[in-house]
């Protein structure tokens, strides 16, 4: 059977992928309304609007070099750019969202680096992806090891699995809070039985709450104080020299002048 690749962004134009988009698209709604700050950058997904519900008043959306403007693409985003080197100063943004982001870079490790660098202390990353453990990957890895197709998911993806993203966002210094995972439905592609199996997202997260297809983090950058101590010996008063006996000179004099010297005419 011959495969049929699709890049994620014609993936969303799916029955599967408008209902992650949709799941989505309230988690960034949600987080990004309590996080305040001046500058706020997405980078990536045009289709989602992860900054209309931030009171941050200055506001970006950012794409790839590979961003193609065109019917079905998003809106026209402000700045385009490399996702592993990012045009902005240290420390001058408050918060960035990579919705699916370094599921599509080719180095997603130096992506995470770049954020950090541009992040003010205590700033905001929030990060989407698809989950390879889920359902949906499961489906995706029988059908392309026994079957040879169709792909379910984008073949232009690398999928980092949740627990892997923590390990690197804590090296980098961040704070990850409680992981987010939703989309229980099974892999089905038509919008008919995928609400056949609306259920399922009631029960997934109590019955398995790991296997979601999609996954939501936020992290904040930490950086830790210092405080210069003074040496212990700055504070320790110093020791009391050793007594030395000083030579009473006006008593050796006075010695001195009670001798009697003999008259030498007399002798």
């Amino acid at each position: 059977m011959s495969t049929e690749i699709i890049d994620l962004h014609h993936w969303f134009d799916s029955a599967p992928g408008r209902y992650l988009l949709q799941w989505e698209q309230g988690c960034f709604d949600a987080a990004v309304a309590d996080i305040f700050g001046y500058h706020a950058l997405q980078i990536g997904m045009p289709l989602l609007d992860g900054l209309q519900g931030s009171r941050i008043p200055q506001r970006w959306r950012a794409a790839g070099a590979t961003f193609v403007a065109g019917p079905g693409a998003g809106p026209a985003p402000h700045v385009v750019l490399h996702s592993g080197a990012l045009p902005f100063a240290d420390n001058s943004l408050d918060l960035v969202l990579l919705p699916h982001t370094l599921e599509l870079s080719p180095d997603p490790h130096a992506a995470l680096r770049e954020v950090a660098r541009v992040l003010l202390p205590e700033g905001r990353v929030v990060i989407s992806g698809i989950n390879p453990l889920s359902l949906w990957g499961l489906h995706q890895r029988r059908c392309l090891q026994r079957w040879g197709g169709p792909w379910y998911l984008p073949e232009d993806c690398q999928f980092i699995a949740p627990w892997r993203l923590r390990d690197w966002l804590q090296l980098l210094s961040f704070e990850v809070g409680a992981m987010q995972f939703g989309c229980y439905r099974p892999a089905l592609r038509t919008e008919g039985w995928l609400r056949r199996f609306a259920c399922l997202d009631r029960l997934g997260p109590h019955a398995w709450p790991i296997l979601g297809a999609g996954y939501f983090v936020v992290a904040i950058k930490r950086v830790h104080g210092m405080r210069l101590l003074e040496p212990a010996w700055r504070h320790r008063p110093a020791p009391a020299m050793p007594g030395v006996s000083a030579i009473n000179r006006n008593r050796d004099s006075a010695q001195h002048s009670s001798i009697n010297i003999p008259d030498r005419k007399n002798t």
